[in-house]
């Protein structure tokens, strides 16, 4: 299957300037702030992204709004849908497992691993593990998307911003809504919700959601559609009572599932100097073609049950409201290995698992020698690294149809419990307040276990003794405990008619620890400790305190009854934390010590604990309304300063594989954001948004040699075009046509970006076979950038006055793209998952 270029071409230019010039040639027209928010004549947009309810207008600061129309017509119902449709917003999620969701918002990314950037609120209620936004996070009613800081609002991991989600809640009146499409790639997608009252003051809302598919590509070897396949459903339920006209009580819960594949990459080699022998071994990632083919069918499964409780009281003077949240989140996965290259089990020890894993090895090469794999990996006669044995040996990559890669067993179990308390100002005066106080105890196990591969599948244990069916001999595993205590306040002051300023405050204190819970055991396969941090015994456990105050002003002036101009700044912080126990050993070890064979002294810093990250941000801008409302816009400029960025690092040697979260000591980042919504006629709306950030990276004590590169994660732009168009065939009948088009611009994935290292073949080149100068095996990762691509999506259908039947097509054109790149710099070569490719299918809805 041959996998196309992704250069940001000449259809793509022609795509954008065609509707960005249908939008300057239109007169004067009208919608709101967010080139995906509709209204209608005079109704006016209330949002809740602030804790209280304001005007979208009023909001001295960037917000992006899907409304429930906006939501209906575009049929969006997860993430990465509705973030895809806001600028200066992209997303990274399932590529790797379930849950694995990574947001960018201008310029701040949420690292893999690490604490997310971006607050998750539902309902009023904070959700404390973003993992869920892989979810339908119930019957969707309206999505918010506040950019920057929001630190002093939501406190921890709102340094980027905050998704404010409203869903259904229960009226006077029995209501209801069910939406089914079915497409190709095996899609089949339903939800729906019923809202009814009980009882005078009570009212219920059940609702749930199914979704299907078996994704676009197929595993060669295991001649199925097992890469990207994918069940996911959920049931979610909401009980609302009010006692007495003041009182609200708000109950509700909710259950959902995911299961599926996972670890959806191919490798990509970037080593310029082997390209003499094989021109793939310095490889564009932009044009790698695409295959799958490994022994291990993987599978990911996730689990999610929460429950909330919300009070809301009316005193005299100010309003009370409490609630309580918890939240159980469990995950596993399991997949072929990545380490063949380096040989890991092919071992001298003379163990029975590990001559048990070299016959497997050894017979599995044999039988499947010459089994056409994606240039420049092969397997030759024996599973040696073609450099000891340049006639018959091998180069696996990751994910092999052999067992000489090992298998890989992850957990990650979540159980927290949060509450908050606040009192806030009620009524008309100049003068508003808020008061609370937070807290949060949370409960994370992590582990990742690596196993020989003896053809006899993968036993769901982290550790599995020597003699079993699936050894393990390698294992991180960690139990991590959280303490979260806030307190917080704002104050608003509106002194004239056309002036307002606010002030907000939190201060937040978390309380960590790390705890090892791997068994001081020997490997097996190598007859080193199992886990290489244990080589001076066990682990000691570690903890550590984070605390943060974030503050945050605002200033709103009321130029004309059309326009006003804002500005505001604030704090926001990620709490450091701890990776994996064992990390900075392995990496040390390895990679810079000289004290394994091999190593190339990489001199990059890794330890077992990672800092807070603080980002202090500016943001100034006017927004308003032409043409009597028929024009909207919205013009910001914004300058982030970033201490400590969280960054995460994937590390691939002999010694299997390594996830950590490293720092970036110091980014700044900058841009501008441009919205602009109109209404043509009654009839046809456009709308228009670009984002253009740029960044640089001050100080990386970890990779000082990164200085001057760009914030990883970070594309250069984003631009939305879109238009929407309800055309009227008689009194009960409509004809809709909705289209949108987002081009994002190129993008670098780590801090290594033009530039040359020295990789594990560096060192291994000298002592092998061939013979040749480390430098030959020297990496350069000009090629690991993701250039520009652009995405076009079109609904067509049939509007009656309670159903609609639509035709859509997801990314019209069939582009080719990558989803994300993982280089893997002391390897020398990253680790690539495609996009998404062309959707077809057909949708119906019934409402009542």
């Amino acid at each position: 299957m041959t996998y196309r270029g992704m250069t940001m071409t000449t259809t793509n230019l022609m795509t954008a300037a065609s509707l960005l010039a249908l939008l300057v040639a239109a007169p004067a027209m009208a919608q709101d702030t967010a080139a995906t928010t509709d209204t209608a004549g005079d109704d006016e947009i209330i949002v809740t992204a602030r804790r209280t309810s304001e005007r979208l207008q009023d909001v001295p600061a960037s917000i992006s709004v899907l409304t429930a129309e906006t939501l209906a017509r575009t049929g969006v119902t997860r993430a990465q849908d509705f973030l895809q449709l806001t600028p200066g917003v992209t997303i990274v999620t399932g590529t790797a497992e379930a849950g694995d969701t990574q947001i960018n918002i201008r310029g701040l990314n949420g690292a893999r691993d690490a604490e997310s950037n971006v607050a998750l609120v539902v309902d009023g209620i904070l959700k404390t593990n973003t993992a869920q936004l892989n979810q339908v996070q119930g019957s969707l009613r309206q999505i918010e998307v506040l950019k920057g800081p929001q630190g002093a609002l939501y406190g921890r991991n709102a340094a980027a911003g905050a998704i404010v989600i409203s869903t259904v809640a229960p009226g006077d009146e029995t209501t209801g809504q069910i939406r089914a499409s079915a497409g190709n790639q095996s899609l089949f997608e339903v939800n729906g919700y019923v809202a009814a009252p009980l009882t005078e003051n009570l009212g219920f809302v059940i609702g749930g959601n199914f979704r299907t598919t078996d994704g676009f590509w197929n595993n060669r070897f295991l001649n199925d559609r097992v890469v990207a396949d994918q069940q996911t459903y959920g049931l979610d339920g909401r009980l609302v009572w009010k006692p007495g006209p003041d009182t609200t009580i708000d109950l509700k819960a909710r259950h959902a599932v995911v299961s599926g594949a996972s670890i959806a990459f191919n490798a990509s080699f970037h080593l310029p100097n082997f390209a003499a022998v094989n021109p793939a071994f310095y490889e564009d990632v932009n044009t790698h073609p695409f295959e799958f083919y490994s022994n291990i069918r993987p599978t990911n499964n996730q689990q999610t049950n929460e429950v909330s409780l919300k009070l809301e009281h009316q005193f005299e003077k100010f309003k009370l409201t409490a609630w309580v949240l918890s939240s159980d989140v469990t995950q596993e996965l399991t997949a072929d290995g990545t380490s063949a290259d380096f040989a890991r089990y092919i071992s001298n020890i003379n163990t029975p698992a590990s001559q048990a894993a070299n016959n497997r090895c050894f017979a599995s090469t044999a039988a499947l020698t010459g089994f056409p794999l994606v240039a420049p990996t092969f397997i030759g006669q024996i599973p040696v690294p073609f450099i000891f044995a340049p006639a018959n040996g091998s180069t696996f990559g990751p994910y092999s149809p052999t067992t000489c890669d090992g298998t890989q067993y992850q957990k990650r179990t979540q159980s927290d419990m949060s509450a908050e308390i606040r009192l806030s100002s009620t009524g008309d005066g100049p003068l508003s307040w808020s008061l609370g106080v937070y807290y949060l105890g949370l409960k994370r196990n992590t582990g990742v276990s690596l196993g020989a591969d003896l053809g006899q599948g993968i036993a769901t244990n982290l550790y599995n003794p020597p003699g079993s069916i699936n050894p393990t001999s390698q294992l991180f595993s960690d139990r991590f405990d959280t303490d979260v205590y806030a307190g917080f306040g704002s104050l608003d002051w509106k002194p004239t008619s056309a002036l307002s300023i606010g002030l907000a405050l939190r201060y937040d204190v978390e309380d960590r620890s790390a705890t090892n819970l791997v068994p001081f055991v020997t490997d097996p396969i190598t007859g080193g400790p199992i886990n290489p941090g244990q080589a001076g015994g066990p682990i000691p456990p570690q903890q550590n305190s984070f605390k943060q105050l974030q503050p945050k002003v605002t200033l709103r002036y009321q130029l004309s009854d059309d326009a006003s101009v804002f500005a505001n700044w604030g704090v926001g912080f990620k709490s450091g934390g701890f990776n994996n126990q064992g990390s900075a050993a392995i990496v040390n070890s390895n990679f810079n010590n000289g004290v394994t064979v091999g190593t190339i002294n990489a001199g990059v810093a890794i330890g077992d604990q990672y800092r807070l990250e603080r980002s202090s941000a500016f943001e100034a801008g006017i927004k308003g309304s032409l043409f009597d409302g028929r024009l909207t816009y919205d013009l910001a400029g914004y300058f982030t300063d970033v201490r400590d960025m969280q960054f995460f690092e994937f590390f691939v040697g002999s010694f299997g594989l390594l996830r950590v979260v490293s720092n970036i000591d110091r980014v700044h980042v900058y841009g501008g954001e441009l919205n602009l919504n109109a209404k043509v006629t009654d009839e046809w709306s456009l709308f228009a948004s670009g984002n253009y950030t740029q960044s640089e990276i001050k100080r990386n004590s970890s990779r000082p040699n990164t200085v001057g590169n760009k914030a990883p994660y970070t594309s250069d732009y984003t631009i939305n075009l879109g238009t929407q168009y309800i055309r009227p065939l008689n009194d009960k009948l409509s004809l809709t046509l909705r289209a949108d088009y987002r081009l994002t611009g190129p993008t670098w994935f780590h801090t290594v970006q033009d530039q040359e290292t020295p990789t594990l073949f560096s060192a291994l080149l000298p002592i092998s076979a061939l013979g040749l100068p480390g430098v030959v095996g020297n990496a350069r990762y000009d090629r690991a950038r993701r250039d520009a691509f652009g995405i076009v999506n079109l609904r067509v259908g049939l509007e009656g006055p309670n159903w609609t039947l639509t035709a859509f097509v997801n990314n019209l054109t069939d582009k080719v793209w990558l989803a994300e790149v993982i280089p893997a710099i002391e390897f020398g070569g990253s680790f690539i998952s495609p996009g998404t490719r062309r959707l077809v299918g057909v949708e119906a809805a019934f409402k009542f």
